[in-house]
């Protein structure tokens, strides 16, 4: 793989020894949308799952991924962390929070590891696609070894979207 197109999400899962498989999608179009991206990956959009980063009742930011075709269940979020209420963070803020830009927002390599809970369906699956840290770019990952890695957790947190 070219040194350019190595992200640093996937410099961390070499370090750690973790098996990955890189995938890249053009985004030049704009659609860099989960759905979006799982068809243009030719990937079941239950398999690839999106970063949503929050701002707990108390203040602190909680990192939530759920399937592209899903949303985030605030409530049940909120309980899977021990606070009353979670918020979106607003767009503005994700690249001083996480180091990372809006479509480009990683669970893995943030400025700081925040308490992170990955939606129980990714148990029932050998791996999962999360972004790779740049918009263009996913990482293929087993779900047991993601969690392993960034010391996160599963819980019910997702729910249909409308």
């Amino acid at each position: 793989m070219a040194k350019e197109l190595k992200t640093n999400v996937m410099r961390i899962l070499e370090q750690a020894k973790i098996p990955y498989k890189a995938w890249f999608y053009d985004n030049k179009d704009g659609k860099i949308d989960g759905v979006s991206v799982a068809r243009k990956l030719g990937e079941n959009v239950d398999q690839v799952f999106k970063t949503l980063v929050t701002r707990g009742a108390d203040k602190n930011y909680y990192v939530f991924a759920v399937p592209v075709a899903m949303e985030l269940n605030r409530k049940a979020a909120a309980k899977s962390v021990g606070v009353k209420s979670v918020e979106m963070i607003h767009v503005s803020e994700i690249n001083r929070v996480t180091g990372y830009i809006r479509g480009g927002c990683s669970p893995v390599g943030m400025k700081k590891q925040f308490r992170t809970v990955i939606d129980r369906r990714c148990e029932a699956l050998d791996t999962i696609l999360v972004s790779g840290g740049r918009i263009g770019t996913q990482v293929e990952v087993n779900p047991k070894r993601l969690l392993d890695l960034i010391g996160g957790t599963t819980a019910e947190i997702a729910e249909q979207a409308d």
